[in-house]
């Protein structure tokens, strides 16, 4: 051993550097595994100390409807101490421009938070909270948005408000959840002035409890749920919140670590390409080691030693580089947890994502040093020999290939968790580097082949590179391929889920949309739009009511027969639903026939029903349905199914009734006008809200402004992780250029002997590295395609989307990437003279 270590490092004086760059292939990889792990533990750590200050309270029991007598008196005999909320979205006027914004506002009294802190800007809003008047804690995005100070007031419904600060962290609530309508808090006593609440009204009823000592919330709600079964009452306790936030982070936690260990397979890739390169310039060096004595085994230990130490050095570097990034990472996802995260050192994740990296870089590195093994002393005369015997077949290469497959394929399982997801995450990309690999091959076939002789001379031999001996086409096709796949992947996705909700805006459909509209104010509303520019496209109904019994079969029986499968949301939420002549356009009949018109004292009344809805409530044309319609039963039967397009903003339905049955019933309106622009918005929705305090409105633009905020804040932190492995494609470009310098600067030189001149030179490292970085960047574009539409389909039940511009920009910014990385790794090999490569050759 003491000769092999020594050897080792003799060997390696004058290769240091090189072997330095090769290191640096896996670095990445093991930076994103240690940073991704050991914040990941940082998070749970976070979680755990502070699990009731997640939620504020022992227990939230939450209603869309005021909680009933017996409830309350249930909660207040359990002897802890009881705070409420009531939540409904509402528009906030701000003075004195007289600017509109929807904001979710809370009402609130009690002394909630009972566990955690009520952070406000300045310091005391709760306590003015608390004790009650026209005051008001905002967003802080709020204030910078309209301008809007302490002290400034803002109006909602009927009632003026005094801001008396902006809202820092409310525990119970992510601030991420604010993005889509941000929060107004405001004291419950003030609530009855605005004339916001009614029973019609979109609202929930919350009652955030503080247990006793030594009592226990999980059986608080198995007891309530027994109490009170046919209440829609829905319950979070702490240990459920911690347990949801902890699943949470655990699937970004492995979708993350896996695209940081893609990175890490392509740095072992490129590890065993250059040492594939290293070893052939050693193989001189190993065949006199063989006349000297040395013995297969000690002359392959060697090296082995050196792609050990290649693993270590890549994997110190990684782990240092992994905390720096871990520090930072609090500072990409700031807003989007509920919690403050503390920075502090996960030893065993550091261990492990090093760990990996030393593993995957020490197998990758067996590849090419196997054939050491079978370089005989003779190749020390005769360097053909060693060339017939590199190339003979090997069974411990099949043995080390199984090997890094099993790591490969352990590792994914590890990291999810779940050996399904693991295996089939292995078996995709092990299918991605098939594709990739093939589509390499045919590159450097068609190179060979396809390219016409009427070019250039320089632009032929730059083509002719791609399939040389010891070209690098199918390495760099790997790295730089997958790389954009999953860095496109990203901005496609995004990309799609904004364009479903920008499609609504298409052929002036609708854009702004009303709610909340009494009986009364329908036909006000409609002609104070038309006076502003923006007549009612359409309108509907709103009738509440509830399942009473299905096929026969009361909800309560259903729900207490554990064989069931219809989920209990669908039998106890409370359905607001319209009645109609016809067929919506954004509607078509699947099933059945659309009745228009109806008579309730001649039969069951047929209803139509959104085919999601009657799936998930196994319901079929004819199948009877009883409802409770504001204390009035009626019967129907399925009459028809329909398919709805919910990406459009226009009144959808679940169930649609007939003409004839429901006009004498309590109702609210919907409405939908369309805008041309932000200014025509603006000036709609004030003259409706000054009319009607009580409406709401909801902007399409501002819904995608703010859900395009949403996902730009959440695809940063993934596509950060995803450039590692663009950032890794480049390394290995790097590495892979300067394993093959030497034969590059041989080329060169012989070139420049015949006559090249450097331009033309330089044309020809254009042409090949323009070609590898176009090719590579075309196929993970064509990959990322596929890719999305995979996720469009299956997984966000929409239509693909991808934009040329941004492909093209995408291939565009790979190829140049690729373009310069490889002139600057092999800058300087047109500075050798011909006489220092002659003199070699004699």
């Amino acid at each position: 051993m003491r000769f092999i270590l020594k050897m080792a490092w003799r060997d390696s004086r004058a290769s240091r550097r090189r072997l330095l760059l090769y290191s640096l292939s896996i670095v990445l990889g093991i930076a994103a595994l240690v940073s991704i792990g050991s914040f990941s533990s940082n998070v749970r750590r976070a979680i755990q100390s502070e699990a009731k200050g997640l939620l504020g309270a022992d227990l939230f029991v939450t209603s869309i409807e005021p909680l009933t007598a017996p409830v309350t008196a249930y909660l207040g005999s359990l002897g802890g101490e009881v705070a409420r909320e009531q939540i409904f979205s509402s528009m906030m006027t701000f003075l004195p421009a007289r600017h509109l914004r929807l904001v979710q506002v809370h009402a609130v009294e009690g002394n909630f938070p009972f566990y955690g802190a009520f952070e406000t800007e300045p310091a005391g809003g709760a306590e003015l909270l608390r004790s009650g008047g026209d005051v008001i804690l905002v967003e802080p995005t709020l204030l910078a948005q309209f301008g809007v100070r302490v002290g400034d007031k803002v109006k909602l419904g009927k009632t003026l408000f005094t801001v008396v600060g902006s809202l820092k962290k409310v525990p119970g609530e992510s601030p991420g959840i604010a993005m889509m309508a941000p929060r107004a808090y405001i004291p419950m006593g003030s609530l009855k002035a605005t004339g916001l609440s009614s029973a019609e009204a979109l609202e929930r009823h919350r009652d955030m409890v503080r247990l006793p000592a030594g009592r226990n919330a999980d059986a608080v709600v198995v007891d309530m749920k027994a109490r009170f079964p046919t209440l829609r009452l829905s319950f979070e306790t702490v240990e459920e919140r911690q347990r949801n936030l902890g699943q949470a982070i655990e699937h970004l936690d492995g979708f993350l670590s896996l695209v940081g260990f893609v990175a890490l397979v392509l740095g072992g890739i490129g590890v065993a390409s250059a040492l594939h390169a290293y070893i052939r310039e050693k193989i001189a060096t190993v065949a006199v080691l063989r006349c000297l004595g040395a013995s297969a085994r000690q002359s392959f230990s060697v090296y082995v030693a050196q792609g050990l130490a290649l693993g270590i050095a890549g994997g110190c570097v990684g782990g240092i580089l992994g905390v720096a990034v871990q520090k930072g990472l609090p500072s990409l996802v700031h807003g989007m947890l509920p919690i403050d995260i503390d920075f502090f050192l996960s030893w065993p994740d550091v261990l492990r994502g090093t760990g990996a990296g030393v593993v995957i870089c020490l197998l990758f590195s067996l590849l090419p040093l196997l054939s050491v093994r079978r370089i005989p002393p003779l190749a020390a005369l005769r360097s053909a020999v060693a060339e017939r015997t590199a190339a003979a077949p090997d069974p411990m290469r099949i043995a080390v290939c199984a090997a890094i497959a099993a790591a490969v394929a352990g590792f994914a399982v590890w990291q999810t968790r779940s050996v399904a997801v693991g295996l089939g995450f292995a078996g995709m990309l092990g299918l991605g580097f098939l594709v990739l690999g093939g589509l390499a091959f045919a590159v450097a076939w068609a190179a060979r082949r396809l390219v016409p002789k009427s070019l250039p001379y320089a632009v032929r031999q730059g083509f002719a590179n791609l399939h040389r001996p010891n070209n690098r086409t199918v390495l760099l096709m790997l790295s730089l391929g997958l790389g954009t796949f999953l860095v496109l992947t990203l901005f496609l996705a995004r990309t799609t889920l904004l364009n479903e909700i920008r499609g609504s805006d298409a052929a002036g459909r609708p854009n702004l949309v009303f709610f909340d509209i009494q009986d009364d104010q329908i036909d006000a509303l409609t002609a104070i739009a038309a006076g502003a520019g923006s007549p009612v496209a359409e309108s509907a109904p709103i009738v509440t009511m509830k399942i009473t019994s299905v096929r026969g079969a009361k909800v309560e029986a259903i729900l207490a027969d554990k064989k069931t499968r219809i989920p209990a949301w669908a039998l106890r939420r409370e359905y607001r639903s319209t009645y109609r002549g016809s067929v919506a356009a954004t509607e078509k009949l699947v099933q059945g026939a659309f009745t228009a018109r109806a008579d309730p004292a001649a039969g069951p009344v047929p209803i139509s029903v959104e085919e999601g809805l009657a799936r998930d409530m196994q319901l079929h044309l004819g199948d009877e349905v009883d409802w409770d319609v504001q204390g009035l039963a009626v019967r129907t039967r399925v009459g028809s199914i329909r398919a709805v397009e919910w990406r459009r903003l226009e009144p959808n339905f679940f169930v649609v009734f007939p003409e004839g049955v429901l006009e004498a019933a309590p109702k609210t309106f919907i409405a939908a006008v369309h805008v041309a622009t932000p200014a025509q918005s603006a000036a709609v929705q004030r003259a409706v809200v000054d009319a009607f305090p009580n409406v709401t409105a909801i902007d399409l633009a501002l819904v995608v402004e703010t859900l395009d905020g949403i996902f730009s804040k959440v695809a940063f932190a993934i596509q950060f992780m995803a450039l590692f492995t663009v950032a890794t494609g480049l390394i290995v470009l790097a590495g892979a250029t300067l394993a093959g310098r030497h034969q590059r600067i041989r080329e060169t030189v012989l070139l420049r002997t015949l006559g090249a001149t450097r331009r033309q030179v330089a044309v020809i490292q254009l042409v090949e590295y323009a070609a590898l970085g176009i090719q590579a960047a075309v196929v993970g574009a064509m990959l990322a395609v596929a890719g999305n539409g995979l996720l469009a389909r299956f997984v966000f039940h929409v239509g693909a989307s991808a934009p040329p511009a941004q492909l093209a920009i995408g291939i565009a910014s790979v190829s140049m990437l690729a373009v310069a990385t490889g002139f600057v790794a092999g800058r300087g090999v047109t500075d050798h003279p011909p006489l220092e490569i002659l003199r070699q050759e004699t």
